[in-house]
């Protein structure tokens, strides 16, 4: 009996015209130009499952087209016993788990069956697929038996790869879940950074008193690409409601730069979205991008983030009124802003501030939560 389509849970597996999808962890069914063609049930590694020498073993498995939760997947055969093929048993696992290379049809969605279609064939479903994540995976070829059962090839040779970051459609779908949280603006005019005395002390000792760029961490979104590649320095720019002004208090350090907005952001800088998330809190952190116009931090960005109007949108904004710039930031969200260039202490002021140092905001390496609804996107996690 073939399921209801309302069952489906977790996998998309297409090829050329066929995909295939899984409805649970007991049933698989396929789908080829639009129409149901096979099902399976699902069955213990007790089954029967039996080795068959004469059926052909993958080899040369290519990976191509890796996306954050999908990829396409090929091999060449024998042609001895080909025709008898009617399935293929996909084991994909985290790298880590490379070892545990048995089928077993209780560990779907990892182990994966697909009715046997032209290659390539597109392995696809984010619920066990993440983004900038390391894979193995293995192939052996099936032929169902009239019982039920199945004859089985040797498995193929272990072959890894590693999924993409999100692309830009995946960023736009992150930016417009952000903008419907964002919240009114509000005006301010510097933007801020603070650290400990020793990193001060340290920049006008050993980087000629200008702030040098660095990597970016891991925290935020698993698959935002600007983590761990993208080189920048973090400024921040949000104010109190009620003075206006950068709060006393910070996770980063008594001391504070201060420097005034246009000189980081004017009509000679892009803005672009890098990303949105929180850490199992109420409150969301939405990360952009200012870059100097035909700087590498500016190239760097154009391949990969959605781009921003920095006169009209729902982050930050900055205006001409009466022949001056006018900067305001959203109040609902926590804006961390990266600059891709050097600054030099020169810009600015530094002084210490006066509040406490609250470690529970800081942001470094912090995951982001995957069940929050509001800053989640329906693809690889």
């Amino acid at each position: 009996m073939i399921p209801h389509k309302s069952k489906i849970q977790h996998l998309l597996f297409s090829g050329r015209s066929t995909s295939l999808s899984i409805i649970s962890s007991q049933s698989i069914y396929a789908e080829a130009d639009g129409k149901i063609s096979f099902f399976i049930g699902n069955k213990s590694q007790d089954s029967g499952i039996a080795e068959m020498e004469e059926l052909p073993v993958p080899r040369n498995i290519k990976i191509s087209n890796i996306t954050c939760d999908s990829f396409k997947i090929s091999w060449e055969m024998d042609s001895k016993s080909k025709d008898r093929i009617t399935h293929y048993f996909i084991d994909l696992n985290k790298k880590e788990n490379k070892n545990s290379n048995k089928f077993k049809h209780k560990d779907v969605p990892t182990k994966l069956v697909a009715k046997a279609v032209p290659l390539p064939m597109t392995v696809r479903g984010h619920w066990f697929l993440s983004p900038r994540t390391e894979y193995t995976v293995a192939v052996q070829t099936a032929s169902k038996q009239v019982d039920g059962d199945y004859v089985v090839s040797e498995w193929s040779e272990i072959i890894e790869f590693c999924t993409a970051d999100y692309s830009k459609v995946h960023l736009t779908q992150l930016l417009e879940k952000a903008e419907v949280i964002a919240g009114r603006m509000l005006k301010f005019s510097v933007f801020y950074r603070n650290q400990h005395k020793e990193y001060f002390d340290y920049i006008r000792e050993h980087h000629g008193n200008a702030m040098q760029p660095s990597v970016k961490d891991n925290s935020g979104s698993h698959g935002s690409p600007i983590s761990g590649k993208l080189e920048g320095i973090f400024f921040s720019c949000s104010t109190e409601f009620n003075t206006g002004k950068p709060p006393q208090d910070s996770p980063y350090g008594r001391y504070r730069f201060e420097i005034a907005a246009e000189k980081l952001f004017n009509p000679n800088t892009n803005l672009y979205f890098g990303d949105f998330y929180c850490m199992y809190t109420a409150y969301h952190y939405v990360i952009l991008v200012i870059a100097p116009v035909g700087s590498p931090g500016d190239e760097f960005c154009k391949q990969r983030l959605p781009q921003l109007n920095s006169q009209d949108n729902k982050f930050l904004t900055c205006r001409e009124e009466d022949g001056m710039l006018v900067y305001h930031h959203a109040q609902d969200v926590i804006l961390e802003v990266i600059y891709t260039d050097p600054v030099g202490l020169s810009l600015g002021t530094v002084a210490e501030i006066t509040g406490h140092q609250l470690m529970s905001l800081s942001t470094a390496n912090a995951k982001k939560d995957p069940s929050c609804k509001t800053c989640n996107i329906s693809v690889g996690r």
